[in-house]
């Protein structure tokens, strides 16, 4: 996520004409890794919102089971180099201030919808953008105008992103006070010459300070996030910022590899030529192994391909793991995705759009895909790889579809290629499987979702 701007000039973008030698270097690092969805977003369209309105209002069997919100806030002060979310730089009070109205709005919308009658819900994530750019005033009313218009009585987990310069003693009580019990925090590295290399806002002792009051405010479970490859990233200084994190002791640690999506500031620089001092993914994946290492040597337990944490009884992730056992999720604000009953769909993706649906009275639907019974297996198979195993069994039970039959194949082809193995109808990944998962997956879609542009 975006934080707060700095005083330091990003880096120049280079003008020199790209050799072949770096147009191929530059081909290998862009485009989307991290796989968040199936069928890629690509797929999606306008011309199939019908199927999630029939979703919308449909009774769901199972009408207690619980689903979970995520909430987008997408202002930020200025765009990290490498970010591909929706972000809004200084926006002024009045825009935030609408913009709130409009998701509770929102919110209200979908609280009459048959779907989501008589049920409550379960977990809540509020990203962005960076949230705590909100006041604690807005905080206050966005999280109460919410909580009137849906059930969150019986609400497990509340995560709410954080940026080092904009937490606060003032916004940490208001999120204190409106239940969040899982804080997640972008550091990114500690590292300042690397932070500015990156377009990062914040310095390494903007984090101290930070979490010197998140440790006084008493969060239940508290997650940094880290990025391996960085521009700028050296052996020595990614294995310090580590080190120095888990000195710290958050209960969390989020490692993500650094991928360059066409839509970002450094895709347009490595697209110029200006490829220097970026890792390839071999020397990223092997940096995340070896990180799995030392914090499993630090007491840490690993969970996924991404995280580690020091209690796995205590520090889950609800909204991860939900989501990637089916659960159904409403996406609240300017681009948010939802998955409801088989549909996916994402809201109107700026904030002109978005807003003018508000005004209009209407969902700020913008485009969906439902998935068929096969295509809901995919789905789930690729996203519980992400945590490391799949229960194939389970997967037949709920699908009445083989998995070992359905994803022959790759299977066949991971596991002689030393990725995963299969024990006992469970699919397990092999560490060095794990640290590259999101590029495998795509081995197991069908051959109409092979090689079409992600998003």
């Amino acid at each position: 996520m975006s934080t707060e701007p700095d005083a330091h000039p990003a880096p120049a973008v280079t003008t020199e004409p790209a050799t072949e030698a770096t147009t191929a270097l530059a081909d290998s690092l862009l485009g989307s890794y991290f796989v968040s969805a199936y069928p890629p977003f690509s797929q999606w369209t306008s011309d199939e919102l019908p199927a999630y309105r029939s979703a919308l209002a449909a009774p769901r069997a199972g009408r207690s089971a619980p689903f979970g919100l995520y909430v987008h806030v997408p202002f930020c002060v200025e765009r990290c180099r490498y970010c591909y979310y929706l972000a809004v730089d200084a926006a002024p009070r009045e825009l935030v201030a609408s913009y709130i109205d409009a998701v509770i709005a929102e919110a209200a919308s979908y609280s009459g919808s048959p779907a989501l009658t008589d049920r409550h819900v379960g977990f809540a994530y509020f990203g962005g953008g960076t949230p705590s750019l909100l006041t604690a005033d807005q905080i206050e009313r966005l999280f109460d105008g919410l909580r009137q218009r849906s059930d969150w009585s019986q609400i497990g987990e509340i995560t709410f992103e954080c940026a080092p310069r904009t937490t606060t003693r003032g916004r940490l009580a208001a999120l204190r006070t409106a239940g969040v019990n899982r804080l997640s925090m972008g550091v990114q590295q500690l590292d300042d010459e690397v932070l500015e290399r990156n377009g990062r806002v914040h310095r390494v002792e903007d984090v101290e300070q930070a979490w010197g009051l998140i440790q006084e405010a008493g969060f239940a479970t508290v997650n940094l996030d880290l990025m391996v490859g960085l521009r700028g990233e050296t052996e020595a200084s990614f294995f310090d910022s580590l080190e120095r994190t888990v000195e710290l002791g958050p209960d969390s640690i989020t490692l993500y590899q650094l991928e360059i999506p066409l839509n970002t500031p450094l895709a347009s620089e490595v697209r110029g030529g200006d490829t220097e001092a970026l890792a390839s993914w071999a020397t990223k994946n092997a940096r995340l192994a070896t990180a799995f290492e030392r914090l499993e040597a630090a007491g840490y337990t690993v969970r996924s391909g991404y995280t580690a944490v020091r209690d796995t009884s205590r520090h889950g992730f609800q909204y991860q793991d939900a989501q990637y056992a089916g659960a159904d999720l409403v996406g609240l604000g300017v681009a948010s995705f939802s998955y409801l009953a088989g549909v996916h769909q994402q809201n109107l993706a700026t904030v002109p759009a978005y807003l003018q649906a508000h005004r209009d009275g209407r969902l700020p639907l913008g485009r969906a895909h439902r998935l068929s019974p096969a295509e809901q297996l995919v789905r789930e198979m690729i996203l519980q790889l992400k945590l490391g195993a799949v229960d194939m069994a389970r997967l037949q039970r709920k699908y009445d579809l083989v998995p070992e039959r359905v994803f022959a194949e790759p299977l066949r082809q991971l596991e002689t290629e030393g990725w995963l193995r299969v024990v006992d109808r469970t699919v397990e990944l092999t560490r060095a499987g794990l640290v590259r998962v999101d590029g495998l997956l795509p081995r197991f879609y069908p051959p109409r979702h092979q090689d079409v542009r992600y998003s």
